[in-house]
């Protein structure tokens, strides 16, 4: 994606692979949430996907016969999202620190995600202090909001 510096210049923004998401945050299968992040911006926004396929474990049982991506999951994606974001840009030594979830604050589930969908997770900067972000997030499928959702989140160090 492209986006105007001045007139005839263009912006290009970058795009993180799974590859540099690994790297970024902790969370493994079946935890890991976010697939690739897009348009990020370093300490203002980034935009990160998940494909939703009907081999996601929760499935099994949220609900059989009438799958339904359960909405913590929605937005622990969110957040996954959110710490890409903060890893990048505090580029954190991902070894020895870890980005926890801190608060949850006005979060709201408008529409399901089904196996198929390709969830859109824009996630903003609110604040950003040290090394503690407050996020605004919303999971989209395709033009409808699955959920939105205000946290933050802060880097701690690993306990030896």
């Amino acid at each position: 994606m492209t986006l105007s510096k001045k007139e005839g210049e263009a912006e290009t923004l970058p795009t993180i692979d799974i590859m540099e998401i690994l790297k970024r945050i902790p969370h493994r299968y079946p935890f890991l949430l976010v697939d690739r992040a897009e348009e990020y911006r370093p300490h203002q926004s980034i935009v990160g996907y998940k494909c939703v396929t009907m081999n996601e474990p929760f499935f099994q049982g949220h609900f059989p016969g009438n799958p339904v991506m359960p909405g913590v999951l929605i937005v622990e994606a969110v957040a996954q999202t959110g710490a890409v974001l903060m890893s990048k840009s505090l580029d954190a030594d991902v070894n020895g620190k870890t980005i926890l979830f801190i608060s949850l604050d006005n979060c709201r589930f408008r529409h399901p995600v089904r196996p198929g969908d390709v969830l859109r997770m824009e996630v903003n900067v609110l604040r950003a202090r040290a090394e503690a972000f407050k996020f605004r997030g919303r999971a989209l499928v395709g033009d409808k909001v699955a959920a939105e959702v205000e946290f933050a989140a802060m880097v701690v160090e690993n306990r030896a």
